[in-house]
């Protein structure tokens, strides 16, 4: 999935003001926030939400007010009441790690780092409806409180605020915003194959090893679907961060394997953390077994179905498919005992590892050897080895 765009010089003063890594702390991911998703309408907002340069061609009418609150209320208040909403925000953390590996972290990158988890938050939004989750960290989903259809709208916007970024970052170098331009659609595209795989589920495969014992054709199609949903993700915005800071294209590559590389990972161990339920800050952000309790497959229930007997595990999916008027709590809690039991759950944590320690061994020659490259392993590896909401 790597994007090869032409190799670029060393950081320039881009818009008359150079970065400033070395000029005290970095604006918090809230500033950036605020500049892209700010908690008040206002003309110069709308004109960007309309996709305007000049907020003055907007007209100066009676009902100015009246349009920036609506447009405000559509497409903003969505979005920043999942952000207000926490979440570890561990992919713009890495991002940010990876801009300052190339000495190119700082105020003049905000934006672009909160652009990428405001894409984050759109695709949590419609994931939302798609799947009918009504809970995400810990309160009430988007879609239930604005409505399916605004939260869709609000979600897939929220993926066009790395163009207003990218043009407040880089106006003057047509060529790098060309290529971070190139590698965003491409995770677009990507991560939307992926969403289409995931939408279609995994039962065929599943019936296919349950009727075979060959658990192959499952557990690479699984893999596959989280490659493109969540690695390819992670891939571009090391790929967009490692382009801000004028990396070369084999580090470039690097840092986007690895990124895809910890995406997975993540998502093998968030498979395992539904399983088990997540608490944070006392908090119910996953409840126990959700994904079971919609019949859907997951890496632990695959890896379950190559460990457990065969007539264990079909007796299991039949009962997790057919249980009339929905699951109980206590079936629930049986069937995650059985797929933990089974080893499934030590299987998953001890391959996500495995990803992450292939990935970074690949990936180590390419990059700096400095602090902050081991800060950004560090990082990866509490992000695989920790509970942690999305």
């Amino acid at each position: 999935m790597t994007h090869e765009v032409p190799s670029l010089p060393r950081p320039r003063a881009d818009s008359g003001k150079p970065p400033d890594p070395g000029d005290g702390p970095a604006r918090p991911l809230e500033d950036g926030f605020s500049l892209l998703c700010p908690r008040e309408p206002g003309p110069a907002l709308s004109a960007e939400l309309m996709g305007l340069s000049d907020p003055s061609t907007l007209g100066g009418d009676g009902a100015a007010g009246v349009r920036d609150r609506r447009l405000h209320a559509a497409l903003v208040a969505p979005v920043r009441y999942l952000l207000d909403a926490g979440g570890k925000r561990w992919r713009a953390h890495l991002m940010t790690l990876v801009l300052e590996m190339f000495d190119a972290g700082g105020r003049h990158y905000a934006e672009l780092v909160a652009a990428c988890e405001m894409g984050h938050a759109g695709s949590l939004m419609v994931d939302d409806v798609e799947d009918g989750s009504p809970v995400r960290r810990g309160g009430p989903a988007a879609h239930t409180v604005f409505g399916e259809a605004t939260a869709i709208n609000a979600g897939t916007a929220a993926y066009f605020s790395l163009d207003r970024a990218i043009r407040n970052t880089f106006p003057r170098d047509a060529a790098l915003r060309l290529a971070v331009y190139e590698t965003y659609l491409a995770h677009l595209r990507a991560t939307h194959a992926g969403q289409a795989l995931d939408i279609q589920g995994h039962d065929r495969e599943l019936e296919h090893a349950l009727t075979t014992g060959d658990t192959r054709p499952l557990l690479e199609m699984l893999t596959l679907t989280h490659r493109l949903k969540t690695g390819a993700q992670v891939r571009a915005m090391c790929e967009i961060g490692a382009l801000a800071g004028r990396a070369g294209p084999r580090q470039r590559a690097a840092l986007g394997a690895f990124g895809e590389a910890l995406g997975l990972a993540y998502q093998i161990i968030d498979d395992v953390g539904d399983l088990r339920g997540v608490v944070h800050r006392e908090k119910a952000t996953k409840r126990v077994a959700d994904d079971l309790r919609n019949a859907k497959v997951t890496f632990p229930l695959a890896h379950a179905v190559a460990l457990l007997p065969r007539a264990e595990a079909a007796a299991l999916w039949r009962s997790v498919r057919e249980e009339p008027d929905g699951p109980g709590e206590e079936a629930l809690r049986c069937w995650a005992r059985t797929i933990e039991d089974s080893g499934a759950v030590k299987e998953c944590e001890e391959r996500a590892a495995r990803l992450l320690d292939e990935a970074g061994a690949a990936a180590r020659p390419y990059l700096p050897e400095s602090p902050r490259t081991e800060a950004l392993f560090e990082a990866a590896a509490r992000v695989v080895h920790r509970s942690w909401s999305s």
